[in-house]
């Protein structure tokens, strides 16, 4: 005989476990070896050296993607190469602009984990400006600079609101080497959300002037990720590089 309590019970369990995004499964993922990092708008796959450095003591093999930054499809061609060199489970990382290839391409198989590091991290389909609209405009937006089609950030909002948290000597070197990208890239939108079926963190920069930290907040709350908040500029990632690294590193299952 069956008892309808308990089974009832059962039900109610797997209706709100199948509400959340990444509610804890039955079984255990494997642990990671590999990580692949994306950089986003205004700078280069150097943006990861700290934290690279990092992950390798700790035993993981880290490669940066150079995101070409000519259009959603292209970037996330360029990081799906990269991903198919891997041999075995890979934690998968994005900055800024490169958490939509990260929720794209993290429906891969090779794909254990997601991190999202103060990036973008749109649903399927969704129009990410339109979200970004329902919040204050971040002041670096006002420093974008245009030559026809291609797009940089000017030195002083370079300084202050991209980089703001780090050695002016060091954020003008960035500056320097930042890789200009193609307005056609801000109109891509994901076809999938990968942050649905894969488990997922996320760094919100607290002092954030480039992507508000307010919508950080929520696109972490509403992929259910593990989230730690920086006290950083944008570039959590430089000037917090022991703190993004340890979140990678638990993503990856790492002691």
């Amino acid at each position: 005989m069956i008892d309808r309590r308990k089974f009832s019970t059962l039900l109610t369990v797997a209706a709100l476990t199948s509400a959340v995004p990444n509610a804890p499964r039955a079984e255990s993922r494997p642990t990671a070896k590999n990580v692949v990092l994306v950089h986003g708008l205004f700078a280069d796959g150097s943006c990861w050296t700290e934290v690279i450095a990092r992950l390798q003591a700790a035993g993981l093999n880290a490669t940066a993607v150079q995101n070409p930054l000519t259009s959603l499809e292209d970037a996330v061609a360029s990081a799906r190469r990269v991903l198919a060199r891997q041999d075995g489970p890979t934690v998968l990382v994005g900055h800024s602009f490169s958490g939509m290839i990260v929720t794209e391409l993290g429906v891969d198989p090779k794909v254990s984990a997601l991190v999202y590091v103060a990036a973008r991290a749109p649903d399927a389909g969704e129009d990410y400006a339109a979200l970004a609209k329902t919040y204050p405009t971040p002041p670096a937006s006002a420093g974008i600079v245009y030559d026809g089609e291609e797009g940089r950030l000017g030195e002083e909002a370079f300084l202050r609101d991209f980089a703001g948290d780090l050695p002016e000597a060091q954020a003008r070197v960035l500056h320097a080497v930042q890789q200009p990208f193609q307005k056609g890239l801000l109109a891509g939108r994901t076809t999938v959300a990968a942050w649905r079926t894969k488990p997922s963190y996320y760094a919100v920069s607290t002092e954030d002037r480039t992507i508000d930290p307010d919508l950080e907040r929520f696109m972490a709350k509403r992929m259910g990720a593990k989230t730690i908040e920086v006290k950083a500029s944008h570039l959590a990632l430089i000037s917090q590089a022991d703190t993004i690294a340890k979140l990678i590193i638990e993503a990856a299952g790492r002691p």
